[in-house]
């Protein structure tokens, strides 16, 4: 089997379970029981890797949760395993242990372009990812099109993008589709100035109604918009509901 199709089968495999649990979340019935499982709700979440000196624990029991439109910020020092989380929650990788529930139509990691077939020419993917998430192809290559700003670019194999030409084209895909919450992993230093204020404002501007979970450096965007906090030290997560507090605490790690 050639190695795009192998590729493109593991993607699908990965896109239609994240699809199937967004439209049974979306489709159960609106008596009180389904109400409270609009959610994303992390509980216990234990994250292992195995090491040449021993495993070692990146995550350690870690519980929250977001609801419609609400955003919280994940903080923490370098190391500290925020980007696990992400990865974790956008399905990416599995938890060691733990439990962790769907409720919103939940998005990849914002600009994550693992999910993107290397043999394939950033057209095809865009077609790929609008089949499989139901969405009109011609509107989806229109708007990631626009947003991208890749031109004639789009029209070769992906494996011959740069790092920005790819954090483009996937941050172009993922606000094409209409998703509830989205997961944004330190994204927004993607191209130039002018570029940077486009995803500001496709991003927190265009969807402010929608739920995000942001790691991020850039404390100005997670005053302004955050609701809440978690901060991981050491594996292990605290939530604070004042995001000022939060922050002065994130300062003094």
């Amino acid at each position: 089997m050639p190695a795009a199709v192998r590729s493109g089968a593991r993607l699908y495999e990965w896109a239609e379970g994240e699809v199937a649990a967004a439209r049974h979340a979306m489709q159960a019935p609106t008596n009180a029981p389904a109400k409270k499982d609009r959610s994303i709700r992390l509980t216990n979440i234990v994250k292992e890797y195995h090491t040449p000196i021993g495993r070692r624990r990146v995550l350690d029991n870690i519980s929250f949760e977001v609801k419609p439109g609400e955003k919280v910020a994940v903080l923490g020092r370098n190391g500290a395993g925020k980007s696990t989380l992400v990865k974790i929650i956008g399905g990416v990788e599995p938890p060691t242990s733990g439990d962790l529930h769907k409720g919103l139509y939940m998005s990849w990691p914002l600009a994550f372009s693992g999910g993107l077939e290397g043999q394939m020419t950033g057209i095809d993917n865009i077609r790929f990812i609008a089949r499989i998430y139901n969405r009109p192809v011609e509107d989806v290559v229109a708007y990631v099109d626009d947003f991208a700003e890749l031109g004639r670019q789009l029209f070769i194999p992906v494996k011959n993008y740069s790092s920005g030409m790819n954090m483009r084209l996937a941050f172009g895909l993922t606000l094409a589709i209409d998703f509830e919450c989205f997961l944004i992993d330190e994204v927004l230093s993607v191209g130039d100035q002018r570029f940077h204020q486009k995803c500001y404002d496709e991003l927190f501007v265009k969807r402010a109604n929608c739920a995000m979970i942001l790691v991020s450096h850039d404390t100005n965007i997670l005053k302004k918009f955050c609701d809440r906090a978690i901060i991981l030290k050491g594996g292990r997560g605290r939530t604070f509901d004042d995001i000022d507090f939060a922050l002065s605490i994130y300062h003094s790690l």
